[in-house]
């Protein structure tokens, strides 16, 4: 199978995730403590696949430079996007309860969550595709993190876009095409950065690095704190550690 293929599938599968937890989130009355809950496990997965693989392989690829640089800058993109879309009703798109607004409250709103889904879930893509290049294998750690982190995203979201009054067919249809072009974003790490120099692959993986960084920060975390605040750093360590130990295994 061509390699940008298994990039794409691979893409596919991790953002298939946010699909099965927009399910269980739309169609189930699952409680927002177990919701906050899921989600400060999957803040922890993901601040873990930033530290140990991202961060990590870029420090290894470019040197600290290029690594601060890159993470710098994805930080400073996604933010300003992020304050963007905040702006037009994007600002609470995972969280479970009342917080997002509707259509009516909000015109708009609902192109800003769809475009902030877009933004959350595109820069995980790109580190997917990426680490094919020269014939590497899968960052099977780094797809695992992003699935694991996807389901409770989807799951959250989904929750409160059922709660501002959205219908089914929007919000499946949202996180079906968000996976569809979460596949397609990694064919385009692997076949427009194929043959790029060590460095700059280490810029990029530092910019996705940077920008999941401030996702969690923004907008994992104040959700799982919220309604699980007592718990939420334990959940989140036990996330932290079971992507730990998937890294140090070798996987």
């Amino acid at each position: 199978m061509p390699e940008w293929l298994q990039a794409g599938g691979w893409g596919l599968l991790a953002g298939s995730a946010l699909l099965v937890g927009a399910a269980v989130g739309f169609l189930a009355p699952v409680p927002r403590h177990v919701v906050a809950s899921i989600m400060g496990f999957g803040a922890g997965v993901l601040l873990s696949a930033v530290s140990f693989e991202l961060i990590s392989e870029a420090n290894e690829k470019g040197g600290l430079v290029p690594t601060v640089l890159g993470a710098s800058g994805g930080a400073i993109a996604y933010t300003g996007c992020n304050v963007i879309l905040a702006r037009r009703g994007a600002r609470h798109r995972k969280r479970s309860g009342d917080q997002q607004p509707s259509e009516e409250e909000q015109g708009g709103s609902g192109t800003a969550l769809a475009l902030g889904a877009l933004l959350d879930g595109i820069p995980e893509s790109i580190v997917i595709g990426t680490s094919l290049l020269g014939g590497g294998a899968v960052g099977a750690v780094t797809v695992a993190a992003v699935f694991i982190s996807n389901v409770p995203e989807g799951l959250s979201s989904a929750a409160g876009m059922r709660n501002a009054g959205r219908s089914a067919r929007y919000v499946f249809g949202l996180w079906t095409g968000i996976a569809v072009i979460s596949g397609l974003a990694a064919v385009a790490g692997y076949t427009l950065l194929g043959g790029a120099p060590a460095a700059v692959l280490a810029a990029v993986t530092a910019v996705a690095a940077g920008a999941i960084l401030a996702m969690v920060a923004d907008t994992m975390i104040p959700e799982a704190f919220e309604n699980a605040h007592l718990l939420i750093g334990l959940v989140t360590v036990a996330g932290f550690l079971v992507a730990f130990a998937l890294s140090s295994s070798g996987g």
